[in-house]
């Protein structure tokens, strides 16, 4: 059986996750590791052996999809890049709302023009609890769904604190209030000279963080505080038909980058059963996620 090539783009902790879920992938091959800093090409290459490790694609043979393990504010710019050669691309865009309507406006255009295909926002929010919250509408079509983060690190959050100008490296905590109102807590190491309330408000003032209640906090060493374990709870109450009080909930406690690099693996191989074009996961049938034969798969989960 002939294998997906597939090269990884980015080997921070998504990006190391992911290689070892497309590793222990049955479907698929780590063709390359593709880093922006070439500084950093020894490192990786110590962790991933002979497999090579690059920064241009290019250098690469066939390539079937890129894993984009990189900030959700560079897929913009990235994600062109590789649908414009006829790779596909997957990455976990975190940007709720509007943004994901724009990005996937924007590569869908891409895509079609390049015979590739775009699969974005494939983590786990957004991504599979998207799926999951459509799945609670179809039980209780009107209602109230509350999706509560945490208590854990978010790594979105924390990689846009790390941006800031001063910051020696940050940690954001989610903290669930409950009924979907959360709580950041976020801590940072800064560099001698600069003025923590000057960072402390760039945090606070970013679109991560401007809907959410943020308390920062100056600390000596992040290190001691990382866990990055996160979770989610998931509740709906609503009507199914004319019948009130439905209640259904979904609970979710994970290691975040690796059910985050799992997602994305899926996610690659269903984008290689779709037509050219950009597609949130709640656009793509459950099954081309899966790895098997159809109608076994159907004997099984049906």
């Amino acid at each position: 059986m002939s294998k997906y090539r597939i090269a990884v783009v980015g080997f921070g902790n998504v990006g190391r996750e992911a290689f070892y879920a497309v590793k222990e992938s049955p479907d698929m091959e780590v063709a390359g590791i593709v880093l922006r800093d070439p500084n950093k090409i020894q490192a990786a290459k110590k962790i991933v052996g002979d497999i090579p490790v690059t920064t241009d694609v290019r250098e690469l043979e066939k390539i079937d999809v890129a894993i984009l393990c990189i900030p959700s504010r560079s897929i913009p710019e990235v994600a062109p890049q590789y649908l414009e050669i006829g790779i596909n691309t997957v990455d976990s865009f975190d940007i709720h709302g509007d943004e994901v309507i724009k990005l996937k406006e924007k590569l869908d255009n891409i895509a079609k023009s390049h015979n590739s295909v775009a699969v974005i926002s494939a983590g786990w929010d957004p991504g599979t609890d998207s799926v999951v919250r459509a799945l609670m509408e179809v039980i209780a079509p009107r209602g109230i769904t509350y999706t509560n983060f945490g208590p854990g690190m978010s790594m979105g959050h924390t990689v846009v604190v790390k941006a800031i100008e001063g910051v020696v490296d940050a940690i954001s905590m989610t903290i669930p209030q409950g009924n979907g109102l959360h709580k950041r807590l976020v801590y940072v190491q800064i560099k001698e000279g600069y003025d923590f309330d000057k960072i402390a408000e760039a945090v606070k003032k970013d679109p991560y963080f401007i809907h959410d209640e943020t308390h920062v906090y100056k600390v000596d060493d992040v290190k001691s505080l990382i866990d990055k374990g996160h979770g989610v709870h998931m509740s709906r109450k609503g009507v199914s038909g004319a019948t009130h009080n439905q209640r259904m909930e979904f609970i979710m406690s994970i290691y975040n980058p690796g059910a985050t690099g799992q997602i994305m693996v899926a996610a690659a191989r269903a984008s290689l059963k779709q037509d050219p074009g950009c597609y949130t996961m709640l656009e793509i049938p459950l099954i081309d996620y899966l790895f098997g034969d159809k109608e076994r798969l159907l004997h099984r989960l049906v």
